[in-house]
């Protein structure tokens, strides 16, 4: 697996990020994009560039039973769109199922209530995803 690996949490509001180091020792989240504010694909972008990102996993939220609905579409749809923009990076969709609920709930054991957990809990909801994708 060739890393810098960058993992992407899409929400209609909010984009959370997170990636692992250059040799794959660790991951980190990066920043939560607020798309009413900000250019989404090109601020993707740039992150890719600037950490020399090999990779992308991609949330897809499923539901119970493992099939996909309205989110996913939405969530594939943006994949598509920015698969074209990549170049060579691969791009990989990964079950995100209850990856929110689990960073919430880390987030909590650290102290952050829900008010604090607002600004961050999408890059946690990403670092989650990055370390189930890894089987970390």
């Amino acid at each position: 697996m060739t890393h810098p690996i960058l993992a992407i949490d899409h929400g209609d509001a909010r984009i959370g990020l997170a990636a692992t180091d250059e040799f794959g020792i660790g991951a980190h989240p990066i920043e939560t994009i607020d798309c009413r504010k900000t250019e989404i694909i090109p601020r993707i972008l740039e992150i890719i560039a600037e950490r020399k990102i090999q990779a992308i996993v991609l949330g897809l939220p499923l539901r119970l039973d493992g099939s996909e609905g309205t989110s996913s579409a939405k969530v594939r749809k943006f994949g598509k769109q920015l698969r074209t923009k990549l170049g060579p990076v691969p791009l990989t969709f990964f079950d995100e199922s209850f990856t929110t609920v689990t960073a919430s709930e880390k987030l909590h054991a650290a102290g952050k209530n829900a008010k604090k957990q607002k600004a961050i809990i999408d890059q946690a909801a990403a670092l989650e995803i990055l370390t189930e994708y890894l089987g970390w």
